[in-house]
């Protein structure tokens, strides 16, 4: 049936194509199921290989070198992906195609994050597309710093009988190549000083499991506005479009059943910066009262 049912921490929305669940605990999303095929789209976390779905990484994408930051001379010690996906969350609005969830600081995220903020988390099912709404306000009385990201799990193989290999990543029509750097394995930041390219035949890079050998691809430079995963027989079956964001991840446990694309504004740290936030390269900054928005969706193909 289409509309929206309530169980206890969350939220499904549906409509005659997608049945789409949001969980409070971090707005994660945590089913897409396409009902035109019979299939589920999302990873569904076996910590056999990675315990999480689609996480919210807030207010850092990724790791600080050696685990901590600078502020004001201070040093914050931090995990990677932020705080955001381990809380839970209020559920603001609902309707029978939208659910809004939001998170405001505390005693404890000032203990760790020294900022005032609110965070506003909308997803949002039309058709057969998911779209994903940030809203971040600075609601303290000094510049904030932060970096924010998508990182959606998508089943793959998803089709009886195929094998990981025979699904292909799939990108902008008018792209032909793309550059990425890896990530120190050791310390969870960017190495920039060695930057690979991925040659795309028909903007198309097969998948293979020896791909994510040595953890994430990332893309800077907002290299991608549009990244999929295509079918074996060529049509397409997960798209996440994300334009203007200037940084975007494609990873997954090395021999998992799935791949994540991960659309940032921000990233980890680079290998060796020990810099203050404010001078991070990508960091983002709100003034008081200021408002950051941004907007991802996931398009369901066939």
């Amino acid at each position: 049936r289409k509309g929206r049912r309530r169980a206890m921490g969350r939220f499904t929305m549906e409509n005659d194509r997608l049945a789409v669940t949001i969980d409070d605990l971090g707005a994660e999303l945590v089913s897409v199921y396409d009902k035109k095929y019979k299939r589920e789209i999302i990873w569904q976390g076996d910590p056999t290989w990675w315990k999480r779905q689609a996480p919210i990484l807030f207010p850092n994408v990724g790791k600080y070198y050696g685990d901590e930051y600078l502020y004001q001379g201070r040093h914050y010690v931090r995990d990677q992906h932020g705080f955001a996906r381990d809380y839970e969350l209020e559920r603001m609005e609902e309707s029978g195609n939208s659910v809004t969830h939001r998170f405001v600081s505390n005693e404890e995220t000032r203990k760790v994050y020294p900022f005032d903020f609110e965070l506003l988390i909308t997803h949002r099912l039309t058709g057969a597309e998911v779209e994903i709404q940030w809203q971040i306000k600075n609601t303290g009385d000094h510049e904030m710093y932060f970096t924010i990201g998508g990182h959606p799990g998508f089943n793959v193989p998803v089709l009886p009988g195929t094998a990981y290999s025979d699904y292909a990543l799939k990108f902008a029509d008018d792209q032909n190549e793309l550059k990425y750097i890896h990530i120190d394995m050791a310390t969870g930041t960017g190495l920039p000083d060695k930057v690979y390219t991925m040659p795309l035949a028909d903007h198309k890079y097969p998948l293979s499991k020896a791909l994510f050998d040595l953890d994430a691809l990332v893309f800077d430079g907002g290299q991608i506005q549009k990244a999929g995963i295509e079918m074996p027989d060529g049509t397409d079956y997960v798209t996440v479009l994300c334009d203007d964001f200037p940084n975007f991840g494609i990873w997954a446990a090395p021999g998992a059943p799935f791949v994540c694309l991960e659309p940032w504004c921000g990233r980890c740290d680079n290998f060796g910066y020990e810099g203050e936030l404010k001078d991070k390269p990508g960091i983002n900054h709100l003034k008081e009262e200021e408002v950051f928005k941004k907007v991802y969706t996931i398009a369901i193909g066939g």
